[in-house]
């Protein structure tokens, strides 16, 4: 009993060994959290030194979009699909064929054209030669006017003459009344002379009219044969720019008339651009020529970059088909947006084979300026610690 009453107590060591689990972690706690401390103020104090260099600038909105000016193409004339030339989603070059409609009855119609067109030119060789014929007949009775006057002239001077003999007595008053009837139908010859030419300038003018409405008539033909022309050619429906076809709704043997849709042609990805419709609120410091960071929904990673083109003169909403009317009534008051055009960079464009008219895009607007460079987080915080 005594000597397990007098065990002896545990000694001081070996207390100290017992609590020192407890300490030890309580002193790896204390750093750690301290560390961590740090850490968070640190990536706080960079975040806002990002936010103040640069953050702070960015206006970004998710509302956009890839668009490009797609050309849906339509026949302009009626006619039978015998002949399509490409396939669906190809690439095309500027007056490439497209579809080829039944040229048959538009190369008659030319023919046609060009036999009245041929009509009218014969026509007016006709009209020269009247003219010439007039002037030749002019020429004629000017001739038979001086034959006429100097006629006349000739009998007057003989009817002058037997008068005066009549009353002398020295010739017979039947050759005084020969003498003055000759002189009268010298007279009468000069005045048909005179009517001959007047006659002939009336048909000289009435020959020119004639040349000029062959002329005229002529101007229709060569206009007719140009729209025949034009007709036939429209038989081929060609591409209106570089760019890749697509929407194909034409088929071999089909009938189709003007207007009708048939293909669809896309614009290369360097004409393509991007609409961004910013909230009014974000427009402040936006203008023409800034930068532009364009991410999309299609890969995160493949990020292009662009230009500010332009700004809408309006709000999307005033674009719409009813604009609203704010003006009666109760209204709630809403953000508006106004479309941004974003012109991209040709090369990048080009690269970005995920790049289609009408996908979504994340847009990125630094308001800095035109020459400003995107560090980034870590780029801002480098140059804040100097080691840039």
């Amino acid at each position: 009993m005594n000597a397990v009453s007098e065990k002896p107590n545990a000694a001081p060591e070996e207390k100290i060994s017992l609590r020192n689990p407890q300490s030890r972690r309580r002193s790896l706690r204390m750093p750690l959290r301290v560390g961590g401390a740090l850490v968070v103020l640190i990536g706080l104090s960079l975040a806002g030194n990002w936010w103040f260099k640069e953050g702070r600038w960015i206006e970004s909105t998710d509302n956009a979009y890839v668009q490009g000016d797609i050309a849906v193409l339509s026949p302009r004339i009626d006619g039978n699909v015998i002949r399509i030339d490409v396939a669906d989603n190809q690439m095309v070059k500027a007056g490439d064929p497209l579809i080829t409609l039944d040229p048959a009855d538009w190369q008659a119609r030319l023919d046609q054209a060009k036999g009245t067109r041929d009509e009218a030119a014969a026509a007016i060789a006709t009209a020269q030669r009247q003219v010439e014929q007039a002037r030749t007949a002019i020429a004629l009775a000017d001739a038979g006017i001086d034959q006429a006057q100097a006629e006349l002239t000739r009998a007057a001077a003989d009817a002058g003459r037997t008068g005066a003999l009549v009353g002398q007595g020295w010739t017979s008053r039947q050759a005084n009344d020969t003498a003055v009837a000759a002189a009268r139908k010298a007279e009468a010859a000069l005045a048909s002379a005179r009517a001959q030419k007047a006659s002939s300038q009336d048909s000289l003018a009435v020959a020119q009219a004639q040349v000029d409405q062959a002329k005229a008539k002529l101007v229709t033909a060569d206009s007719a044969v140009k729209l025949a022309q034009n007709n036939l050619d429209y038989t081929v429906i060609r591409a209106p720019f570089d760019g890749v076809v697509g929407n194909r709704a034409a088929q071999l043997g089909q009938h189709v008339q003007p207007g009708q849709q048939l293909i669809a042609v896309t614009p290369r990805a360097d004409h393509l651009f991007v609409v961004a419709n910013f909230k009014e609120t974000q427009l402040r410091r936006m203008v023409a020529g800034q930068k532009v960071t364009l991410t999309p929904d299609i890969d995160s990673g493949q990020t292009i970059t662009g230009r500010v083109a332009s700004l809408a003169p309006a709000t999307g909403a005033l674009f719409s088909l009813l604009p609203p009317e704010n003006a009666t009534g109760n209204f709630t008051k809403v953000v508006q947006r106004v479309p941004v055009k974003i012109q991209l960079d040709p090369g990048e464009a080009n690269a970005a084979h995920w790049l289609r008219a009408g996908l979504s895009v994340t847009a990125e607007v630094d308001t800095r300026g035109p020459n400003a460079q995107r560090e980034g987080l870590l780029g801002a915080s480098a140059a804040t610690l100097g080691l840039r």
